[in-house]
């Protein structure tokens, strides 16, 4: 049974309290906190309960965040929903599983929700595990980019979400360059030319200049196709649901790649 399946048929594996369990337990409600209340801790440690933790923190995490970055600038923009609901649909999530993310997005935008807290309780959930932290950022920067644009509110409280996260102001920098670049440019199987996109799209989209080395450029590739790697990813706590996020994320740097390197011909 996966980690959702779980926690919709109320069999506990693991224990989540703190912020990122009241929100959840808001959206499943009694039966979750019934869950928590009878839930023997002994013996819920190992690979197996901490997995099942960590995808939950990410998922409770992700679509929370996401609905208070929405509200940043005062109001929710249709694009904004828009764009929560195509990250969605990319994960296919069962009908169930989709209404959570919708009630975790709307909790996202109440006033009191406690982004520091929230924030502090998924760092220390991820233990660590930095690439897992770097594709929660990313998802978020793309949420935030959804109305096609990245106001100054959006920009300082994405800002603020790095701080509590550990991740340096560069590393937001280079993030937020390439996801504009994915934004904006949609990259189509194996066309001979990305849609929409120019050569100075897929620099971007690989973290790189176009003065860049080819010997820097295999490198950047190398090093971000690791990084999204979605079974990779997944082993560190990434929601099953969420590789096609991933999935989607790899096939965009391998194409921004093969754009590259037809530019400047070499294999």
């Amino acid at each position: 049974m996966s980690w959702w399946g779980k926690l919709a048929g109320g069999v506990f594996g693991f224990m989540l309290g703190g912020p990122l369990g009241a929100l959840l337990g808001g959206v499943l409600g009694h039966n979750f906190d019934k869950g928590l209340a009878g839930l023997d801790t002994e013996g819920v440690s190992g690979p197996e309960a901490e997995q099942e933790r960590i995808q939950t923190a990410f998922f409770t995490a992700t679509f929370s965040v996401m609905g208070h970055i929405a509200k940043a600038d005062g109001r929710v923009s249709p694009e904004e929903i828009s764009q929560a609901q195509a990250i969605m649909a990319q994960m296919d999530l069962q009908p169930d599983m989709r209404r959570a993310a919708i009630e975790l997005f709307n909790q996202g935008k109440r006033r009191d929700f406690p982004l520091d807290e929230v924030l502090d309780q998924f760092r220390r959930e991820c233990r660590r595990r930095t690439t897992l932290i770097q594709m929660f950022l990313e998802i978020q920067i793309q949420a935030a980019w959804a109305d096609g644009r990245l106001d100054r509110t959006e920009e300082q409280l994405l800002l603020h979400i790095c701080h509590r996260l550990g991740i340096p102001e560069f590393l937001f920098r280079q993030l937020e360059r390439m996801i504009r670049a994915q934004q904006g440019s949609q990259y189509q199987g194996n066309s001979s030319q990305p849609a929409g996109a120019s050569l100075e799209d897929a620099y971007a989209m690989l973290g790189v200049s176009a003065d860049a080395s080819d010997a820097e450029i295999k490198k950047a590739y190398r090093r971000l196709m690791s990084q999204h790697h979605p079974d990779k990813l997944v082993a560190k706590g990434l929601p099953e649901e969420m590789m096609k996020v991933a999935t989607r994320k790899t096939r965009e740097i391998r194409q921004a790649y093969e754009a590259i390197k037809r530019a400047r011909g070499f294999y």
